[in-house]
């Protein structure tokens, strides 16, 4: 039995979408709460793979999304490259801002190897997900996971991450290479662990020029699916480049990708027409309505089913689910699109 989600990714369009949400698995849960406490930190908690194997199961379990994603985290890659990644609770992840000089000492060879346990988590959750659900498989866009590793935490303007791929041209390349290379080898194994599409996160692709876009996001993406499609996977990939606006144009006709995430504030019908032809959709509900609710929330949802219908669409998020959505409000949201009574709150 083939998943709504894998006919989709082929092309093929329907009157009602498959779903899933980013970030579904995660402190909006109380399930998810409760195993979270047996971790000793967030980064124990990606690399037990019982563990998150059930978290990733757990908003399938509940809502009947047409896909799970992989329970990890965009900034495992860099502990595969020899960095220390910290998670402080109100803060988010924490890093030693990298220098030219540790550049050059990134442990790039095996990187991927370094955090293969989360291939046991793909594995244990293929075997005990319906056939009929996919199972998302992801990494973190280069440039995302360099920003990060640049300034050491979430930033709003990536100001520091943006000067010094400008001041640091060449050590900036030998970053993104390291990235692109255990990136790659990361998402080939979760394909040979079972994953049956990838996904590549570039979430911090807002506010780049064209040139820079191209160096830092275009060209590193189409890297890493060269790269993955050499080895023979062949199983579909959807990019997120968010907030990139009309770089995404590009990004969707160069990089290889099966598939495009948009971002909240992306016309899809208008999008559409930009990108090629069937190609694949998802996206693109506003966080913020789901958090509201109600009547915003429904029509929002109208809305979204109105934009995606001409032509391939998965129904998503334009982000991800934060901790104060309401469990009623995500299943309203599935029930609606697949025609049941849908009770808003």
């Amino acid at each position: 039995m083939t998943s709504k989600i894998l006919e989709t990714l082929q092309g093929k369009k329907s009157t009602t979408p498959p779903i899933w949400f980013m970030r579904q698995a995660g402190r909006h849960l109380p399930e998810y709460l409760k195993i979270r406490a047996t971790a000793a930190d967030f980064i124990d908690f990606c690399f037990s793979p019982d563990k998150a194997a059930e978290v990733t199961l757990q908003p399938v379990d509940r809502y009947d999304m047409d896909a799970a994603i992989l329970f990890a985290d965009i900034l495992l890659i860099p502990i595969g490259l020899g960095r220390d990644v910290r998670f402080v609770k109100g803060t988010g992840p924490v890093l030693d801002p990298i220098t030219p000089m540790d550049i050059s000492r990134l442990k790039t060879h095996g990187a991927a190897d370094r955090i293969a346990s989360v291939y046991k988590t793909v594995s244990k959750v293929r075997a005990k997900l319906a056939k009929d659900k996919a199972l998302i498989g992801f990494c973190g866009g280069p440039w995302t996971v360099a920003t990060y590793m640049i300034e050491g935490k979430g930033t709003p303007s990536k100001e520091e991450a943006k000067r010094f791929a400008y001041e640091n041209p060449e050590a900036m390349s030998d970053l993104l290479e390291a990235l692109v290379e255990s990136s790659a080898e990361y998402l080939i194994g979760q394909a040979k662990a079972g994953a049956d599409v990838l996904k590549i996160f570039e979430s911090w692709a807002e506010g780049l020029s064209p040139q820079q876009f191209d160096r830092l996001v275009l060209y590193p993406t189409q890297d890493i699916i060269k790269r993955v499609r050499k080895a023979g996977v062949t199983v579909p990939i959807i990019g997120f480049p968010r907030g990139a606006g009309l770089n995404s144009i590009r990004y969707a006709h160069e990089t290889g990708i099966t598939a495009i995430a948009a971002g909240t504030q992306m016309p899809i019908d208008d999008f559409r027409c930009a990108i090629p032809e069937n190609m694949p959709i998802q996206g693109n509900l506003d966080p913020l309505a789901l958090r509201i609710g109600g009547n915003v929330l429904r029509k929002a949802v109208d809305q979204v089913l109105e934009d995606g219908k001409n032509g391939p669409h998965i129904f998503n998020l334009g982000h991800g689910v934060t901790p104060d959505v309401k469990i009623e409000n995500v299943q309203a949201v599935v029930n609606h699109i697949r025609g049941k009574e849908a009770h808003y709150v």
